[in-house]
């Protein structure tokens, strides 16, 4: 028997490290051809090796989310090799600090550019494809701040909010093509990119702020990913799957 994805392709954008490996990994376990995309070679090749060694089908395509030719070409090449696109994850994020008197522009149109730009560019070039395989899943990654602010998070939480706003209205845009969107918003989640430069101390700060007591892991998010991703959400557009451990029922 199949897996959960057989037959089907898939696309996650940031899938050299954390959430975005976490997720390709599974989705090849469950018959997914998945599309590793990212803007770190080094980190991509080890997640393809990893899908591999497993038996999975997968390819590694270099890319910049945030430039409309790197996404374009990502969705060409996807098709080019694979012969379609069913599950498009937009996963590619970062998480730099600021508030907003002391963020530079540069800061400010850098969060946004990786952090919304390349959700835009990832659905704009998706969608058509998409459409004509008979439609498909999209998930976008936002964040538990989507829905609440953060000290020195602005241009993150600004970012995290458009993305829940864009999905939505995909949502409701090509509903009529069969495609689904919506969103995963996880709370704080052991990936690298959170973990770095943390002490001891902020760790075990951060996990109580979780009724849970604890920080997530990585595959956690991916099975939410790949229920928003299959058939089983069939009858799931334009919502918002938190992934928490009960930080936003405070």
């Amino acid at each position: 028997m199949g897996g959960t994805l057989e037959g089907k392709v898939a696309i996650v954008t940031g899938g050299a490290s954390g959430i975005g490996r976490a997720t390709a990994i599974l989705f090849a376990r469950e018959g997914a051809k998945v599309v590793i995309a990212d803007y770190n070679p080094t980190g991509g090749q080890e997640t393809l090796e990893m899908i591999k060694e497993e038996g999975g089908e997968a390819t590694f395509i270099e890319t910049d989310v945030s430039k409309p030719g790197d996404v374009e070409r990502m969705v060409k090449e996807t098709i080019k090799i694979y012969g379609g696109l069913d599950i498009l994850f937009n996963n590619a994020g970062v998480g730099e600090t600021a508030n907003v008197a002391e963020a530079s522009l540069d800061h400010w149109e850098r969060v946004l550019a990786i952090n919304l730009r390349g959700v835009f560019l990832g659905c704009k070039y998706a969608i058509p494809k998409m459409i004509e395989n008979g439609g498909g899943s999209i998930i976008n990654n936002a964040s538990i701040l989507a829905e609440v602010g953060f000290s020195e998070a602005a241009a993150y939480s600004a970012s995290k909010h458009g993305v829940v706003g864009l999905t939505k209205t995909i949502a409701l845009d090509y509903a009529g093509d069969g495609i689904r969107a919506n969103t995963v918003c996880p709370g704080f989640i052991r990936t690298p990119m959170v973990m770095e430069g943390l002490d001891q101390q902020t760790r075990e700060y951060i996990a109580t702020l979780h009724p849970l007591a604890r920080m997530g892991e990585p595959e956690e998010v991916a099975e939410a990913v790949l229920f928003l991703a299959s058939e089983r959400s069939s009858f799931i557009t334009g919502t918002c799957l938190f992934v928490d451990g009960g930080y936003t029922a405070r």
